[in-house]
């Protein structure tokens, strides 16, 4: 039975969503996307309401068994990480109502887990998602490519054989593909720089 999760590359001007249904062999299928826009003229409620309602209506129609949005860090456009954080909170907080489970990974982890490389630039995420998903070309806008990329790694942790295991959160490698391996490696090496108050930042393009 396939893992259907949903991708959410959260912003407030543009908030990409997709459906990815991932199986036991790690085979991803896209089942749909979609980017909810707001207007930097609108009111700032305004725009939260009408985020919350997109992502409700999205998550009602799907029943997704989990969620994976993009963890904010911090930025040098104050304005910019406040929003991408205000849109997280909404998202979270509408699977919350559901009872979805929701996982929160970085950019590093997302580009390691569909690349092979923590250091993939947005074209090389977008090749990959689309041969990963077999399409012609990766969705559109880029939002939509972030979402699907997010819903790919956290359904291939959930997917792979012993992603839970201490040996894969250690960098083991059973059963691993090279890009899953990466993944694993970033993201241990994200925890290590949590822990030590380490920052990591997002793409200036909310």
């Amino acid at each position: 039975m396939a893992l259907r999760v949903v991708g959410v590359d959260p912003g407030l001007t543009r908030c990409g969503l997709a459906v990815v249904d991932v199986e036991s062999d790690r085979r991803a299928t896209l089942v749909d996307v979609m980017v909810i826009g707001t207007s930097a003229d609108t009111s700032l409620d305004e725009r939260l309401l009408r985020i919350s309602r997109g992502i409700e209506a999205w998550l009602d129609r799907y029943s997704p068994d989990a969620l994976a949005v993009e963890r904010v860090f911090s930025h040098t456009n104050v304005s910019t990480v406040m929003g991408t954080a205000q849109a997280s909170g909404i998202v979270i907080a509408e699977a919350a109502k559901r009872g979805i489970a929701v996982a929160l990974h970085t950019p590093t982890e997302v580009k390691a887990a569909v690349t092979g490389s923590g250091r993939a630039d947005k074209d090389q995420v977008g090749y990959m998602v689309a041969k990963i998903l077999r399409l012609d070309a990766p969705p559109t806008p880029a939002d939509a490519a972030d979402a699907a990329a997010l819903a790919i790694t956290h359904g291939w942790r959930g997917a792979a054989p012993g992603s839970h295991a201490s040996g894969t959160a250690n960098g083991g490698s059973s059963g691993l593909t090279p890009a899953q391996r990466a993944w694993a490696q970033a993201e241990a090496a994200a925890r290590k720089g949590a822990a030590r108050g380490g920052r990591a930042t997002r793409g200036p393009h909310r």
